[in-house]
């Protein structure tokens, strides 16, 4: 199979993280934890698993990172934004994420870490706020700033290209607006500070405009409008989203096509939250809630498709709840309760309590994210990366496409894309010799 050559990944990748608290002050020690020896990257599909290539016959299973070149671990460097002046150490001490043994081991590398003043509005992100904010009058300013201090960074790094992860908190609910309908509209919106243009959209506009490869990891419209997808093309910067697949969203795309591929009904998922990080707080504004709600919600009903199978999803009843209960801090609660049928319309129960914790989940999906887009930008890919939607909650899809939800076949697709970019066949269990 013909396939673009994929440029090398020799020189430094910078990761540029728009918010600097819970989840990338665990990314940044993770990875420098796993670089030293002390820890295993656990959780990252690109670290830790393999890749069938052929037929089960064959044997052949490299690893995902042996099998594509990504860059190595020790060619990361990183870079952020934030509300507050802490460094990299003292927000991940204020977290509270990380036990203080693997705070002081790497203490000196994340001292190293400073944010830059973030661009930030309160009108927002209501229930934060912070002194480490940028002053300019316009967000096409706004913006300028933030690709001079891209700019900035990947010189200071020494660095021979960048992608950026949104890691900063969760915005109000907006929908697309006229601003966002051409790239000549939204630069038009910057100028006049239209305020359907969130502070995450400058970052992104950022990012692309500096042909840094972006991906959204809070439900916020960021990148997932036509102004952002055509200039994503237009510059060839690959882009993907939104809102980090982690805890009980994870658990629903696993358990959900099993009931579906099982036949059983489900007449009612009842989920709630108990969260204490930042995360927490400022998902406490209902406003900012409303966006988690939308890409949390969305996701039994593409999996089961009730439209299309009435009898057994057609009456199912969903409702999210998010608490905010600071004595949790980051070790989220995640709790479900599902009421299903089964043969003769005999009622069943499943209840699911997930003792996760938030940053810990997330930072290898920063990883992967940031390597994963980082080799698409090398192998001239650009625009929305579907393959990637793995990851996410809500996944960005090209216009017209349905955003699919199940665990399994995302899954497939991530390792089919990855088959194809090498240059290998990709899987489909078709084959006449497939043992």
């Amino acid at each position: 199979m013909t396939q673009r050559p994929i440029q090398d990944s020799k020189g430094k990748l910078l990761v540029l993280t728009p918010g600097m608290g819970a989840v990338a002050t665990t990314f940044f020690a993770g990875v420098e934890a796993v670089r030293r020896g002390t820890a295993r990257p656990i959780g990252s599909v690109t670290q830790m698993q393999t890749i069938r290539i052929g037929p089960r016959s064959a044997n052949r299973n490299p690893l995902i990172r042996d099998f594509v070149p990504l860059a190595p671990l020790e060619s990361l460097t990183f870079a952020g934004w934030d509300v507050f002046p802490d460094d990299a150490f003292e927000a991940a001490s204020r977290a509270e994420v990380l036990r203080r043994h693997d705070l002081e081991t790497h203490k000196d590398f994340l001292h190293s870490i400073k944010p830059m003043k973030a661009a930030f509005s309160r009108d927002y992100v209501k229930r934060l706020d912070g002194p480490n904010v940028k002053t300019a009058k316009t967000k096409f300013e706004l913006a300028e700033e933030l690709r001079q201090d891209i700019r900035n960074a990947i010189a200071e790094s020494k660095a021979d290209r960048a992608v950026m992860v949104w890691c900063g908190s969760t915005e109000i609910y907006l929908e697309p607006a006229d601003c966002h309908r051409s790239i000549e509209a939204f630069e038009a919106g910057l100028r006049a500070n239209d305020p359907a243009i969130s502070p995450s959209q400058l970052y992104a506009y950022a990012a692309i405009q500096e042909g840094v490869p972006y991906a959204n990891g809070a439900p916020n419209l960021s990148a997932d409008f036509p102004a952002l997808e055509d200039l994503a093309r237009d510059r060839n910067v690959p882009i993907a989203g939104k809102d980090f697949k982690t805890g009980q969203t994870l658990v629903k795309t696993v358990l959900a096509p099993g009931l579906k591929a099982r036949s059983l009904g489900v007449r009612g998922w009842f989920s709630t939250n108990l969260l204490g990080n930042r995360d927490g707080e400022v998902l406490d504004d209902p406003e900012s809630f409303k966006a988690k709600e939308v890409t949390k919600s969305g996701v039994l009903d593409t999996i089961l498709q009730p439209e299309v199978y009435p009898e057994l999803y057609g009456d199912l009843f969903h409702r999210i709840r998010i608490h905010y209960y600071p004595p949790r801090g980051d070790e989220k609660e995640g709790w479900d309760n599902i009421d299903i049928t089964g043969w003769m319309g005999y009622p069943m129960q499943m209840k699911i309590d997930f003792l996760c914790r938030d940053s810990i989940l997330a930072a290898p999906v920063v990883l992967d994210l940031a390597l994963l887009l980082d080799l698409a930008g090398r192998a001239g890919r650009s625009g929305v990366q579907e393959w990637l939607s793995f990851y996410f909650k809500s996944p960005h899809v090209e216009r017209g496409h349905v955003q699919e939800h199940d665990l399994f076949l995302q899954h497939l697709r991530l390792k089919n894309t990855l088959r194809v970019m090498a240059g290998e066949q990709p899987l489909t269990h078709l084959a006449e010799h497939d043992e």
